[in-house]
């Protein structure tokens, strides 16, 4: 007779294997959908100097080692902080970078001349500062004698130049150095917001 057929899986009662499935490890974080898009960096714009704060206005300094200094406004730098001096040899303030927030501006000024500062922006500090922590760092490494701060030779130059003219233009206007060396404060009672500097 007729050959029989093949008795298939599910003829003898049991189900077809069914091919097993890869297990896929699910994420255990899903993003939201609300997620907001990441944002382009701003381009910073120079901050915006106070109208009171002109080249060669002389600053009440509120903050830092020379607090209570009056000093000499030259320029504003890239980064928005003010270039000042004391000038240094009238009242041992170098050349220095200041935040306008922790400065008072005075209505005494003094006429600039053309001073050699072109050259000074941010990155000439920056220089300073990380010579300074390279020293820091090897004294730590060498036994931890204190080392003594110094100024570059190109600093001192630049601060020698800037001087000279400064302390002339200073000169030019009556009693101004002894006001530039006297320092500022304020004594009990005083009102500051009623002043007017």
């Amino acid at each position: 007779g007729e050959p029989r057929p093949p008795v298939l899986p599910w003829r003898d009662g049991s189900p077809p294997a069914m091919p097993k499935e890869a297990k896929t490890q699910q994420p255990r974080f899903y993003p939201a959908d609300d997620l907001p898009a990441p944002k382009e960096k701003a381009v910073q714009n120079l901050t915006k100097l106070r109208e009171s704060i002109t080249p060669g206005t002389v600053l009440i300094l509120l903050a830092g080692h020379f607090r209570g200094k009056r000093v000499v406004f030259l320029k504003q730098l890239s980064s928005g902080l003010l270039l000042i001096s004391g000038p240094f040899e009238v009242n041992g303030v170098p050349l220095k970078r200041v935040n306008q927030s922790y400065v008072i501006a005075t209505r005494t000024k003094v006429d600039l001349p053309a001073l050699p500062i072109g050259s000074i922006d941010d990155d000439y500090f920056a220089r300073e500062a990380e010579e300074a922590q390279g020293e820091e760092g090897d004294r730590f490494f060498s036994g931890g004698a204190k080392a003594t701060s110094t100024t570059s030779e190109k600093r001192k130059a630049d601060q020698k130049a800037v001087d000279k003219l400064l302390v002339d233009a200073v000169g030019k206007v009556e009693m101004l150095e002894a006001y530039l060396q006297a320092k500022f404060s304020l004594s009990k009672g005083d009102k500051p917001h009623e002043m007017i500097f």
